[in-house]
């Protein structure tokens, strides 16, 4: 990593700085479940749809984004999803009802699908240096995103659960002026594309095996997002600096680890490797659900196997059915942001109804049903490994740039 790659124009840095604040949002509203519901009167399952919502909202989003960006631009694509943003994390941190929160957490995620679709794309053009560096700048600041989201939101909700939401409005609100001075016009390029390519491209089995491995390795993922913090019993700050720890093993497992043990293992024994240790985690959980010190560890180390995971599955959707990489990625995204959707309330449910441990139990059976799903079709996924440039970075076009924005978010 030469010093050359930290040279870069101020376009580059200003969408960086809002692709950390767009990412934060994944696990900023952690630390402050437990005191949502308890200044709203909600249980578990009504506060966990603020992931149901953010991620079905997500997993729609996924299909019109790609029809958006070729015809608006990156610009205007990018301004359009900060705006957006802005509007709905700040009305959230407004609300007094969970179903209001919920709404406009709604409306918050539908400006980052649009932003975070456009905003690798937008690096990797204006960037100096290498392809490679630039996305590694891009998974950089994924990574700082992903890990700063539950730290800052439990520093802010120390003082008020609102504070997240009304931070995230007023840095994007930084991020907005900054694209709008510094990022120059981009006209719309590429070959527009239609809404309907994506669920046709469903039709290919490679494709649809892996989305549908990627739906049930999300019922375990938001199991532990957002179920976890709830029988922690841990304050707003505690519960952010676990999760902390969580998104920082995830970004460096997902951008050194990861690459490694492809190599070593292959693309797919790898990720059914990550995905087994995963559900291993999530059974041990469901056993000493009581033992806060063993939730502790096991959301910690569960972030090295989903950085690992998630790298060497977008790998496998990049090589898995013979369709335009912008149409595979968001048909993938479709069908497990959507399908993931189910899992945060589930778990809720489960856990008011059933009892507390039986959310992780549920999430470590799909988790495994996802491995034995996987295994079943790996002599659909020969050819990734095949390929003589595996493991060389090479080249991407804008658009292709555009999907390893989406796949990996």
């Amino acid at each position: 990593m030469t010093t050359s790659m930290w040279r870069q124009p101020k376009t580059v840095w200003a969408v960086a700085f809002a692709c950390v604040i767009a990412f934060m949002g994944i696990g900023l509203v952690d630390p402050i479940l437990n005191i949502i519901a308890e200044d709203l009167g909600a249980g578990p399952s009504q506060v966990s749809l603020l992931f149901t919502s953010y991620m079905a909202v997500m997993g729609v989003a996924m299909l019109i984004t790609g029809w958006v960006s070729t015809r608006l631009g990156a610009k205007r694509t990018l301004l359009a999803g900060l705006a957006i943003i802005v509007v709905g994390s700040g009305l959230a941190g407004m609300q007094d009802s969970i179903g209001g929160i919920v709404g406009w957490r709604a409306v918050w995620c539908l400006g980052n699908a649009l932003f975070v679709a456009t905003a690798l794309s937008t690096i990797v053009s204006a960037a100096r240096g290498s392809v490679g560096q630039a996305i590694i700048l891009f998974e950089a600041a994924l990574g700082l995103g992903i890990a700063a989201g539950p730290l800052v939101g439990g520093e802010l909700g120390s003082i008020s659960w609102r504070g997240p939401f009304i931070g995230v409005a007023v840095l994007m609100t930084i991020a907005l002026l900054a694209t709008v001075f510094v990022l120059p016009a981009t006209p719309a390029t590429g070959r527009p594309t239609s809404l309907a390519e994506p669920l046709r491209a469903l039709r290919h089995k490679p494709l649809l095996v892996v989305a549908l491995t990627a739906l049930l390795y999300n019922f375990g993922f938001f199991t532990l997002l957002a179920f976890t913090p709830f029988p922690m019993h841990l304050s707003p700050h505690q519960t952010g600096f676990v999760f902390f720890g969580w998104g920082l093993l995830l970004a460096i497992t997902s951008v050194w680890v990861a690459p490694l043990l492809q190599r070593r293992l292959g693309t797919v024994p790898g990720s059914l490797a990550s995905l087994t240790g995963f559900a291993v985690i999530l059974a041990a959980m469901a056993i000493w659900t009581e033992h806060t010190s063993v939730l502790v560890v096991g959301v910690v180390l569960a972030g090295a196997f989903l950085g690992v995971n998630n790298t060497l599955v977008t790998e496998t959707v990049m090589k898995a059915a013979p369709v335009e990489r912008p149409v595979a990625s968001a048909a993938y995204s479709f069908v497990r942001f959507s399908g993931g959707a189910i899992a945060p309330w589930l778990a809720g449910t489960l856990g008011e109804h059933v009892s507390i441990h039986a959310p992780f139990w549920v999430g470590a059976g799909a988790v495994l049903a996802g491995v034995l799903l996987l295994a079943s079709g790996r002599g659909l996924y020969r050819h990734i490994d095949v390929d003589p440039a595996h493991g060389v970075e090479r080249p991407h076009s804008r658009r292709e740039a555009e999907v390893v924005a989406v796949a990996d978010a």
